[in-house]
């Protein structure tokens, strides 16, 4: 689902991934979902990517650029969801994937679409469990990343930028949504700096607010239906974050971000061209300071 401005109260029951899990699997069953977010982004809503978030073509297009990859490359897609973003991406720029989400309900739905976007080479693409501040992934191992309408959903964001920075070889690319107070100071680059990140670009996404809003009254005008054809959880779930974001959107501003590793920040020398090697990194985790959602 999509990255809040600020927490919804918790879904009761269940570990972290649960509501995920539920919202992943009740949309497997039918269309309904898919076709709320149809009307709700119009021409601009990419079908066959059929992403839980605010991606759109546009979007699509631009981190496409942004990110600058060559062929036979890796892309991390950070909270990946079911797969669509990565795929889409690993095809069209001829790129191997490493997907991995919280969910895994949907890193299972992102695994058996690798096929229907690359063919014979659905290989290229991997799909796992893990979180955010803390993927498994190797140091260096990545030449751009994706992390789309997740990072607010960490535990610990500076944490996981952290860890997505660990994860890039020297001048590799991140591309990050992002979101805040329309006006507010931004105050990111503390967090930048401490993961070894400098900002490229920031391109403003001024429509992102106004297609949330449109969702989120089409899921409480179907709330009904949601109800009758997605099962409670899942529709509760969608139903209290709609409520509790709708009010926030008002001074809403969204951003796509570009962020490089620094060309001299370590890393294992050519990590970035192995992709067997997933241990998990040594030392302990972050301890997380306080939940910062987008």
């Amino acid at each position: 689902m999509s990255p809040i401005t600020s927490a919804p109260p918790p879904a009761p029951g269940g570990g972290r991934s649960a509501q995920y899990d539920a919202f992943h699997a009740a949309r497997a069953r039918n269309d309904v979902v898919a076709r709320l977010y149809a009307e709700a982004m119009g021409e601009d809503y990419p079908a066959e990517v059929a992403a839980s978030s605010s991606c759109d073509w546009p979007l699509l297009g631009l981190m496409a650029a942004r990110l600058r990859m060559r062929p036979g490359q890796l892309l991390v897609d950070a909270g990946c969801g079911a797969g669509g973003i990565g795929l889409w991406l690993a095809r069209a720029l001829t790129i191997r994937l490493q997907g991995f989400d919280l969910s895994p309900v949907a890193t299972a739905q992102a695994t058996a679409r690798r096929a229907h976007f690359l063919g014979s080479h659905a290989n290229r693409a991997v799909f796992r469990v893990a979180e955010l501040e803390d993927t498994g992934l190797p140091d260096g191992c990545a030449h751009g990343i994706v992390c789309v309408d997740a990072l607010g959903r960490a535990g610990d964001r500076g944490a996981a930028l952290r860890e997505l920075g660990r994860l890039l070889a020297p001048g590799g690319t991140l591309v990050v949504t992002r979101a805040l107070r329309r006006g507010a100071d931004p105050g990111w680059q503390p967090e930048l700096s401490a993961a070894g990140l400098t900002q490229e670009y920031v391109d403003e996404r001024p429509g992102e607010p106004a297609m949330w809003e449109r969702l989120y009254r089409l899921w409480i005008a179907h709330a009904d239906q949601l109800h009758r054809e997605l099962g409670e959880t899942a529709a509760a779930n969608m139903l209290r974050e709609a409520r509790h974001v709708l009010p926030t959107l008002g001074g809403r501003r969204a951003v796509l971000l570009t962020l490089r590793r620094l060309p001299d920040a370590p890393a294992v020398p050519e990590a970035a061209d192995r992709m067997s090697r997933l241990g998990r990194r040594s030392g302990d985790r972050p301890v997380p300071a306080e939940r910062t959602p987008q």
